[in-house]
């Protein structure tokens, strides 16, 4: 009988470490392996070789100083990462604190906190489209900005540019940031709050020193979700893009319709492993499992 009770948690575990392995971990493994094959313009041999990822960093040394175009490709899509991220965080960070601490009925906090995840009632790829009517060059953007006299011609950077780009991107992601930061915030005790007006703090200041530390574990989840979210995105990227701004997904993708598995594998593990030293950098300033 004490057999069976000290199994039964590993049992109720199984079917979820069971679907884990089969379809996480099981191809990536193999995504590792094909990463060593080699490959030529007719055939795809198994092998244990290392030329798919000698071979970049051969041309990137070989280049210097001048960067080469996977160094440039991976800097575009970190530069991405990082200006969507900061957004994000600061509409996320913004919109949770109003809808936990300044709306008082629990009911508006809950229809407020359903029309953020309005846009997942549709495909992303009709959100982006949606975006196109408004940014292009007859665009209702451009349009109104003749109409008013601000410009005397059409903006082309509104589309098809980096800037339509990051604006698809907050356009999709902030949600994700949203969600966590607001479940943090609901969770801060308020008599904390009280404490420090009493003591005399500022309202910055109690947003600074009370809610923002308190709201760590919803930051990093956030965090964590969008930029997993944007560094393996190709489908934004090359919409908005006009197929005129590299990433690492769009490459990989490329890498693919050409049949080039091992070295887009090579790229896959690449941006894997950097996406998961990022993470482990910011994991490394709050303990996730433990807050959680």
């Amino acid at each position: 009988m004490k057999t069976a009770r000290r199994w039964t948690p590993y049992w109720q575990a199984a079917p979820l470490a069971l679907t884990f392995a089969l379809f996480f971990v099981l191809p990536l493994i193999v995504t590792l392996i094909v990463s060593f094959w080699t490959y030529t313009e007719y055939s795809i041999e198994p092998n244990f070789v290392t030329d798919n990822y000698v071979e970049v960093f051969d041309k990137c040394i070989s280049g210097l100083p001048d960067l080469c175009t996977t160094v440039r490709t991976y800097l575009s899509t970190l530069k991405f990462c990082f200006i969507v991220w900061l957004v994000t965080l600061l509409i996320g960070f913004t919109v949770s604190y109003y809808i936990v601490f300044e709306i008082k009925t629990a009911t508006v906090r809950l229809v407020l906190a359903l029309l953020c995840t309005i846009p997942f009632w549709t495909s992303n790829v009709i959100r982006m489209i949606s975006w196109i009517p408004l940014l292009g060059r007859n665009g209702l953007v451009n349009q109104m900005l003749m109409g008013l006299g601000i410009t005397s011609e059409p903006q082309e950077w509104l589309l098809y540019s980096d800037f339509s780009v990051i604006l698809a991107f907050v356009h999709l992601n902030t949600v994700f940031m949203i969600v966590p930061i607001a479940n943090s915030m609901s969770r801060i005790d308020r008599s904390l709050i009280e404490a420090a007006r009493d003591a005399g703090a500022s309202g910055w200041q109690i947003v600074r020193n009370v809610i923002a530390p308190l709201s760590k574990t919803g930051i990093m989840i956030g965090s964590i979700f969008v930029i997993t979210v944007v560094m393996g995105d190709f489908v934004t990227i090359g919409l908005m893009g006009g197929q005129q701004i590299a990433s690492v997904g769009k490459s990989i993708n490329v890498q693919i319709s050409y049949l080039q598995f091992p070295i887009a594998a090579a790229n896959a593990i690449i941006l894997l492993a950097i996406v998961l030293m990022i993470v482990w950098a910011m994991v490394r300033f709050v303990d996730i499992r433990k807050e959680l």
